[in-house]
């Protein structure tokens, strides 16, 4: 990205930081993934208890394979050789959990996290449950408004995570939402997180480059 660009995306970024701050929630740009780490150990005390959604950015910038180093207490839902139940009941400890890492399907400048889930574990725990929410995104994820993130999940978000799941839906086919009725749609649970009332809770850490669908 050249310069000018970048400052471009910074300026969103900027907008969208301050937004996110009216509504409660702490919200930095980032660098790096050093700069990352450091300000996540500033959040979340070692030996804490974690947990994390399935999330595209945070496997593309290791901090899956961060949280199974030993630092923490990590619920790995992901861990070989679970069985359904077992990873049911980690869906259900996570609401215990002392942070929730994830990603989310788009912000917008307005200081809004818009997500759309299949199975609601990883939007419920955004919306209640764990002591703090660690939400990580690249500049690509963020909108202009709530119309573009819905129209955003619709032609990126969904399409490519059905695509990735290995899911047998339209969208696989095609490359767009059909709002289809296939009983393998991962588009069942809408969540809106327009603000929070414990401002301590949730912290949004935001690259300007591209992470995740």
């Amino acid at each position: 990205m050249n310069n000018d660009l970048q400052w471009v995306k910074e300026q969103q970024i900027n907008r969208t930081i301050s937004s996110l701050n009216k509504n409660g929630i702490n919200a930095y740009m980032v660098s790096t993934k050093e700069e990352l780490l450091s300000k996540i150990q500033e959040i979340v005390n070692d030996g804490a208890t974690v947990s994390c959604g399935g999330s595209v950015t945070l496997e593309e910038l290791g901090i899956i394979e961060y949280l199974r180093e030993g630092r923490y207490n990590f619920l790995d839902r992901s861990k070989q050789g679970l069985s359904a139940e077992e990873i049911g009941n980690i869906y259900r400890q996570t609401f215990f959990a002392d942070a929730y890492f994830t990603g989310t399907n788009a912000i917008t400048e307005e200081g809004e996290l818009y997500n759309v889930d299949g199975n609601g574990n990883r939007v419920s725990a955004m919306v209640f449950g764990p002591k703090k929410v660690i939400v990580i995104i690249g500049s690509n994820k963020i909108v202009k408004n709530l119309d573009q993130a819905i129209e955003r999940n619709k032609c990126i978000s969904a399409p490519a995570n059905a695509k990735r799941l290995n899911k047998n839906t339209p969208c696989t086919k095609v490359g767009y939402c059909v709002n289809c009725n296939n009983e393998e749609r991962i588009c069942c649970e809408y969540t809106v997180i327009k603000r929070q009332r414990d401002k301590q809770r949730m912290h949004v850490f935001i690259f300007n480059d591209n992470f995740g669908y």
